[in-house]
């Protein structure tokens, strides 16, 4: 087998002697790459971004922005990094000064003070400036083109150039590209300004040009260093072989929960098994009475090709941590975990959804609401893997995602509430709810269900109905909440619920 090695910034560079449990941020810096940052080791500042070439939804490669700090190196065999340093010289001719044209602006608009977390900005703010079709998105005529020349109107920012929104520029930039970075010293204004006035990659840009051939083919990874090994096997097969061979393995996808136990715990495993470029892990089909989505797609991946086309995963995704993060996470992680405060499981619960667990004696599909068992627990067995969930169609109608967090976005929530209703006639004639934070597992909030069930979409009914939802799970207190915060969430989040939907339910 072919020894482990990574192309960064061009130049093919051996994996060895680095420790399976290495991260991609140690690897780079170990080899005098210190743009790259460690400020909070778990994946919350950004200050570790690096670009990552992989398979594209619009074009055949994408480059994308994820947190250094998580991933193992090893999970990188075979594939193209660009850190900050690289982006210069592989941005094509960049700026007058030598720069790319994402730095250039970061330091004319005064977008760094310290310079701490700079880097990873570049390389976030990079990731949206080649995203395809960016500029596709950019304001009309009237307003600015994506080279963000024309003039502004009254209610423009700071550029000088008017935005379609609050959160995304004229340039078409999306400001939630950069939700997983932190800076402490320039307030955030100059950044913006600086995400907001870049331009399109020009024809002659290496990076673009990039995006139009394949990305490199997943390596078959067999890695051993000091009694430790990482393996990426090449089918779903072996992976089960593997697994049924080493029941004790850690399976790992994005690795942003195992990148957490591994930096801020020290974790270590004696075998760790990569499944997130499995083909048979990676699909999403739209079949005429169900959706499989792949448990390896990233979140990211799954967000652009459904598309909006599933509004409560459209409203799940910009509430998941960042999009560092939602860049690599996978829903088959966010389940395999069996977290209780997970995003996802109550948008799932809600949607009816069933996991495909694949194992050496077949698949089976579990509802999703009878496979949580008890505290990260689950009905998967030994060997067992999730291969992909499953979520029937027709959708219902009436559908809503409210998380209760500390922080707008990028935060553990205190409770999570997704609804899925179908109402007619004013009727409702199915509710489903799924909760997360109020009890050891995630849950169907099923005495809720049946209050709303056969009765209309009233004031009256909704009230009642509140009344028992602020019943349902068996909320704790502690430092992010309280029980009777919590319960008192969940009622609300009913009412809100009908506050929000009478008039469109009505009309």
């Amino acid at each position: 087998m072919v020894a482990a090695r990574i192309t960064v910034n061009g130049k093919e560079t051996p994996i060895s002697p680095a420790a399976p449990h290495t991260t991609v941020l140690d690897f780079l810096r170990e080899r005098g790459l210190t743009g790259t940052k460690e400020g909070c080791a778990e994946g919350e500042c950004g200050a570790c971004s690096v670009l990552v070439a992989r398979p594209g939804v619009d074009k055949p490669t994408d480059w994308v922005a994820v947190n250094a700090c998580l991933v193992p190196a090893a999970a990188l065999d075979g594939q193209e990094v660009i850190t900050s340093e690289g982006l210069a010289t592989a941005g094509g001719p960049g700026t007058p000064a030598g720069l790319h044209p994402v730095q250039e602006e970061m330091a004319v608009r005064g977008g760094s003070q310290c310079g701490y977390c700079t880097p990873g900005f570049i390389c976030s703010m990079a990731a949206e400036y080649y995203r395809p079709g960016r500029c596709a998105h950019a304001a009309p005529a009237g307003g600015t083109d994506c080279d963000g020349t024309s003039p502004g109107s009254a209610d423009s920012g700071s550029t000088g150039f008017r935005s379609a929104d609050p959160e995304h520029g004229p340039n078409g930039f999306d400001l939630h590209a950069l939700s997983g970075n932190l800076c402490r010293c320039t307030g955030y204004r100059p950044i913006r300004d600086a995400a907001y006035a870049v331009g399109a990659p020009t024809g002659d840009d290496p990076l673009a040009q990039r995006r139009e051939q394949s990305p490199p083919e997943p390596a078959a990874t067999a890695y051993t260093r000091d009694d430790s090994t990482f393996l990426r096997p090449g089918t779903l097969a072996d992976t089960l072989r593997l697994l049924r061979e080493q029941p004790d393995a850690v399976v790992v996808a994005g690795s942003t929960d195992w990148g957490v136990e591994v930096n801020i715990r020290s974790r270590r495993a004696r075998c760790v098994i990569a499944v997130d470029r499995l083909p048979e892990l990676r699909e999403l089909r739209v079949e005429s009475d169900h959706i499989e989505i792949g448990a390896a797609l990233t979140l990211t991946e799954i967000e652009r090709r459904l598309d909006g086309s599933v509004p409560l995963l459209a409203e799940l995704f910009p509430q998941f941590a960042s999009r560092l993060i939602r860049n690599s996470a996978t829903l088959g992680g966010n389940l395999g975990t069996g977290s209780p405060i997970g995003d996802s499981p109550p948008v799932l619960l809600a949607l009816e959804a069933s996991v495909l667990l694949a194992g050496a004696d077949g698949e089976r599909e579990v509802p999703l609401a009878d496979y949580f068992t008890g505290y990260r627990q689950s009905v998967r067995r030994p060997g067992e893997l999730i291969r992909a969930v499953r979520v029937p169609l027709p959708l219902s109608p009436v559908t809503a995602f409210h998380k209760i967090a500390k922080r707008r976005f990028d935060d553990i929530s205190s409770v999570a509430v997704a609804f899925a209703l179908d109402i007619e006639d004013g009727t409702v004639r199915k509710a489903r709810i799924g909760l997360g934070g109020v009890a050891a597992t995630p849950i169907r909030a099923l005495a809720t269900e049946a209050a709303l069930e056969g009765e209309p979409w009233s004031a009256r009914t909704v009230e009642a109905a509140a009344q028992v939802l602020r019943a349902q799970g068996t909320p704790m207190d502690d430092h992010r909440a309280s029980a009777e915060y919590r319960s008192a969430m969940l009622g609300q989040s009913l009412l809100k619920l009908y506050a929000q939907t009478t008039e469109a339910v009505s009309s």
